[in-house]
């Protein structure tokens, strides 16, 4: 952060700032910062609620092409600013907090969609393009993203680039890091530069791999090329509710290494089906609720379907049937949104990862047993909701109805609570995240996870970004 929006270093910086990207692209309003200094992190949410006063940025800039970021990056380069990028602001990690102040790059006037490739079903964009912008531009041209994320409507492609976002049909169709294709990124230091235009090949390490889940820190993505789909001539779902979580565990499983390939598997715990699936969906029956779909060919997707649902026959099982199923595609939202989704004053936090079959389940005791036996204020519910051929990722949540009023006691214990159940899930086999990134939330948790490979990220981060510019303070690297 400048020392004084009075001073002449500041005043020399504004006129360059302005003369990259025009004045009407540069904003200094107490709005315009306040607007920039709170995401859906919940420790900026609850120091907002409080009263607390937000780190704010000093400058806002819009660039509206990938020669602006350049020049804005090389002018922070010269007198040492922090640049964060900025998408929808949707975030729930802190990742796109300026918490040295300093510039926010709000992309979201790089918003075109470049190119559809009817050929190879790929499409050329930028990616400060909402994503359901993005959607309805593809589904006009016939074709579909098949990227459906709970926050389609609030984030962006730059985001879910950012922290190798998920969708709900991420079970066929990838996570983001399966959907990219090729990237146009401008480096810390200003070089625009192009990743290979394929994503599979033999000629040398993945440069687009690299720079997906860097969250901002290894420089700007400005543009992608990503894969896009037809649009399936049917789509189908089935549910099942299981006696026990373990037994849906294992028909979901089964269903995956199996090798069928459904378009979403859907588990929720006893817990969180007692409480938000009879909430959203009218289902009032004890159990765990299991949920899938397949997309296609429909001679295909019926077929597939019967297959899975003879794996779930045998077991301890109540058959709710298709109407159900499509009952919980119909209001997959809802899940995440009001009035059904927790909010303020609740304290809640979503400790997504993900593991392998053979540890995912161990992973949910770790989790659920760390945060019941040492925080009896809170409730953990959970849910698995990406499904892959060798393991799952787990929704979990905790939530806390009563938090402390005093806003650095509750960061406290919600902080606590994030320590001690990920470091948890990280010694029974999981990872510290599986699609929401790792941001200022997580980031001191880093090391533990990689051990001695970090200083591999870190030199990384020190050869691209020697002035550390790039959102600092982020993804456990130094503020």
């Amino acid at each position: 952060m400048l020392s004084s929006s009075k001073s002449y270093a500041y005043e020399m910086l504004l006129s360059e700032l302005t003369w990259a990207v025009g004045e009407d692209y540069v904003q200094t309003g107490d709005s315009d910062k306040l607007g920039h200094s709170i995401d859906y992190y919940w420790v900026p949410e609850v120091w907002h609620d409080r009263g607390r006063q937000l780190t704010p940025p000093d400058f806002i800039i819009q660039p509206g092409s990938s020669q602006e970021v350049a020049a804005v990056l090389k002018i922070a380069n010269n007198y040492s600013i922090p640049v964060t990028p900025w998408g929808g602001g949707s975030g729930s990690q802190g990742g796109a907090l300026p918490i040295r102040g300093g510039i926010i790059l709000d992309m979201k006037r790089m918003n075109r969609v470049l190119d559809i490739d009817t050929v190879s079903l790929s499409a050329t964009v930028e990616v400060g393009i909402n994503a359901q912008h993005l959607e309805w531009a593809i589904e006009k041209a016939g074709y579909s993203t098949m990227h459906f994320p709970a926050s389609i409507a609030c984030a962006t492609l730059g985001g879910f680039i950012a922290h190798r976002g998920t969708g709900v049909l991420s079970t066929k169709y990838g996570k983001m890091e399966d959907m990219v294709m090729s990237l146009e990124v401008v480096t810390p230091q200003g070089e625009i530069i192009n990743t290979l235009p394929v994503p599979r090949h033999a000629s040398g390490p993945d440069l687009t791999q690299l720079f997906l889940g860097s969250e901002g820190t290894l420089g700007v993505v400005t543009k992608a090329t990503i894969k896009i789909h037809p649009i399936p001539q049917s789509r189908k779902f089935h549910a099942f509710l299981f006696r026990t979580m373990h037994d849906a565990m294992l028909a979901g499983s089964r269903i995956m290494t199996s090798r069928l390939r459904p378009c979403v598997i859907r588990l929720y715990d006893e817990p969180e089906t007692a409480k938000l699936v009879k909430r959203v969906l009218g289902i009032d029956k004890k159990g765990a609720y299991l949920v899938f779909g397949f997309d296609g060919q429909e001679k295909i997707v019926d077929l597939e379907m019967e297959e899975a649902c003879d794996i779930c026959s045998s077991f301890d099982h109540e058959d709710l049937g298709a109407e159900m199923g499509q009952t919980w595609w119909n209001n997959r939202y809802k899940f995440f949104y009001p009035p059904y989704m927790f909010h303020m004053p609740q304290a809640f936090g979503t400790l997504d990862t993900v593991a392998t079959f053979a540890n995912i389940e161990n992973v949910y005791w770790a989790m659920k047993n760390v945060v019941e036996q040492n925080f009896p204020q809170a409730t953990f519910i959970g849910h698995f909701s990406h499904w892959y051929e060798w393991g799952c990722m787990l929704y979990a949540r905790f939530i806390i109805d009563n938090p402390p009023a005093d806003a650095n006691e509750a960061v406290a214990l919600y902080n606590k609570i994030w320590d001690m159940a990920i470091r948890a899930a990280i010694k029974a086999g999981g990872v510290i995240n599986e699609h929401h990134g790792v941001g200022l939330k997580l980031g001191r948790i880093m090391k533990d996870l990689y051990g001695p490979a970090f200083k591999i990220l870190q030199d990384i981060k020190q050869t691209l970004d020697p002035n550390n510019i790039m959102n600092p303070g982020k993804m456990g690297f130094k503020g």
